[in-house]
């Protein structure tokens, strides 16, 4: 056995795909050996067992079996040179106790805050979900606007934290010192919110912002007649959803929505990413061949079940033609791998859902906006298919604006990289916040 002490915490930066996870193992010795935790900061995710932890001949090897992580890797020089593998693929992953240094964000409000939070819960009594969520009023008597935050992809929390920033804590503190009220909240399953998060598409999420728009009718302090929408991303394409099923909604703004089909989003969104990581070309030409095969399958399936069936049929036939070696592992596990991400409840709605549908039914007054460096949602595509869908709507109460240098998460960037994101100290570019809040004030009068 080795003589170097290898207890205590690890650190490493892991990249995936555009995205940079901090992740941590915490090691401790026992008399059979070692055994270990990971954390994963990013995610908000602490103490997840290791199924199990060895250190023999200079290498390191972490394994969690129930999420299909192994971690390996070699002594070297006080650090761990090694890999992290999950579902079949593997990343390059160092590791050394030296903890990074997180970035201050400037932009975090510090309490006491000079208006009035309170923490509330609503049922979404229809689907059985009681949300948890932060309402922020001007003052805590009066009657005033006020704005539902809708979040984007993956299980959020009421501030919308990613990679350490909090954008909607800081667009709720800036939109509320302007005189407008905010209400945001935990998802659906997630943080302190019920129901199941993994079942759930945007129609269920949507159901949850109609939750919102009647609680907020029963608060004294909310005018009725001046209740909007916020939507970032997928909450973007959420919002039309329920403003034309609700007469309530008296306006919204779309942040980085979607204008274009879920399938055509991913494809642009995958390309973009892979250029500005400098991907492989011929990676890149592979993924994109086996998505465009794969997002086909699902257009032509009638529903989940059959898409699973489909999509594993499909694959199998194919596997030859579209397996690389660099996708990891091997052409079984990659099936199962695409299988599983691919089909499941939310991506089979997004992948069909065309947002102009309810767009183009859209009456009330909206301000679109996108980064012109924004990767995940392109802009020229998203804001054209926007404009051209309120078009359709007679909806003439329209603005529609690219903002320079901004990403997906309206931070002033270089590339628009989502690993550019955590490296970014900035939460919401000031531009950004005043286009909104100036907008909103206009629709508030």
């Amino acid at each position: 056995m080795p003589a170097q002490d290898i207890t205590g915490a690890w650190y490493g930066l892991l990249k995936v795909q555009g995205l940079e996870l901090n992740l941590v193992f915490n090691l401790t010795k026992t008399d059979k050996g070692y055994k270990a935790t990971m954390d994963s900061p990013d995610q908000n995710a602490a103490g997840i067992p290791v199924s199990e932890a060895s250190f023999e001949d200079d290498t390191l090897t972490i394994k969690i079996k129930q999420a299909g992580i192994q971690y390996k890797g070699v002594w070297k020089n006080d650090t761990f040179a090694g890999k992290f593998t999950q579902a079949g693929q593997s990343f390059p992953l160092d590791l050394s106790k030296e903890k990074p240094l997180k970035k201050a964000k400037l932009q975090e409000p510090n309490k006491p805050y000079p208006y009035h939070t309170e923490d509330v819960t609503f049922q979404n009594k229809a689907d059985n979900v009681t949300l948890a969520g932060t309402l922020s009023l001007p003052q805590k008597a009066g009657k005033f606007p006020v704005v539902i935050f809708i979040s984007g992809s993956g299980a959020q929390n009421r501030d919308q934290e990613i990679l350490g920033h909090k954008s909607f804590l800081v667009l709720a503190d800036h939109l509320t010192r302007q005189g407008i009220g905010v209400l945001r909240y935990d998802d659906r399953g997630s943080f302190a919110s019920t129901g199941d998060f993994a079942t759930a598409t945007s129609e269920d999420f949507a159901r949850d912002v109609t939750a919102a728009l009647a609680y907020l009718k029963t608060r004294p302090e909310v005018n009725p007649q001046k209740i909007g929408l916020i939507g970032h991303s997928e909450g973007g394409m959420i919002a039309p959803m329920v403003a034309i099923q609700s007469k309530d909604v008296a306006f919204m703004v779309l942040l980085a929505g979607t204008g274009i089909k879920g399938s055509e989003i991913l494809l642009l969104q995958q390309k973009l990413i892979a250029q500005a990581e400098k991907l492989s070309p011929e990676i890149l030409e592979k993924n994109q061949t086996l998505n465009k095969a794969c997002f086909e399958v699902a257009e032509k399936s009638k529903d989940l079940p059959t898409f699973e069936k489909d999509l594993t049929a499909y694959l199998q036939k194919n596997s030859e033609k579209l397996y690389h070696p660099a996708f990891g592992s091997t052409p079984e596990a990659f099936i199962k791998q695409q299988v599983a991400s691919l089909a499941t409840p939310w991506l089979f709605f997004f992948l069909k859902y065309n947002p102009a549908t309810a767009l183009s039914k859209v009456k009330c007054p909206v301000l679109a906006l996108n980064g012109t460096k924004d990767l995940q949602v392109p802009p020229k595509e998203n804001l054209e298919a926007i404009q051209k869908a309120l078009k359709k709507a007679g909806n003439k109460n329209v603005v529609i604006k690219e903002l320079p240098n901004l990403n997906h998460l309206f931070q002033e960037c270089t590339t628009g990289a989502p690993s550019e994101y955590a490296e970014i100290a900035q939460t919401f570019a000031p531009a950004a916040l005043t286009e909104i809040s100036s907008w909103l004030l206009l629709q508030v009068k």
